[in-house]
Formats: structure tokens, C-alpha cells, sequence
């Protein structure tokens, strides 16, 4: 079973109702009987770290054209050492 809150337009007496979530019923206010609303809150929920987003993976699997310095598709920058062995 869940709990939610409910509202009267009427007095405005907010209200807790609970029923399982497939049900939807009518729900009237306990002052003066009329037909109450279901408010809906933020949720609070707070998702904290890394994993749970897609753009936390970026950057495992290799770095896009876009987004490469070079373009050598080398990770840590050196071009191969070929052009370094001027000596």
C-alpha cells in the first residue's frame, strides 16, 4: 500500500489517503465531503557518485574525433616517437 496526499479545493485541508498504486479512487475531503485532488511533491531522491548517468562512461572506451587533441588516437598524447628521434 502507498500513501498519498490529497487536497480539498474547497476548505484546503490537505490530507493523507492510503490505497495500493493500481487503484485510483475517489477520494472526498474528511471536513466538508467534497471531491479532493491528488498533489503531486518532488520526489526525494538524490542520486549522488558516478554510474548513474550515461555520460559517466565517456572516455573508457577511447575518446571521439571530436573530442581528440591530436587526432593520433593515442591516450597519453605522444605522437608514436617517430618524430621524436632527431638526435
Amino acid at each position: 500500500m502507498a500513501r498519498y496526499d490529497y487536497r480539498c479545493p474547497k476548505c484546503d485541508t490537505q490530507f493523507e489517503v492510503e490505497h495500493p498504486m493500481a487503484e485510483h479512487p475517489v477520494v472526498t475531503c474528511p471536513n466538508c465531503g467534497e471531491v479532493a485532488s491528488q498533489v503531486f511533491g518532488a520526489s526525494s531522491i538524490v542520486f549522488k557518485g558516478s554510474g548513474f548517468y550515461n555520460t559517466d562512461q565517456r572516455g573508457a572506451k577511447g575518446a571521439t574525433p571530436a573530442t581528440s587533441s591530436s587526432g593520433s588516437g593515442n591516450s597519453d598524447g605522444s605522437s608514436g616517437g617517430s618524430s621524436d628521434s632527431s638526435s
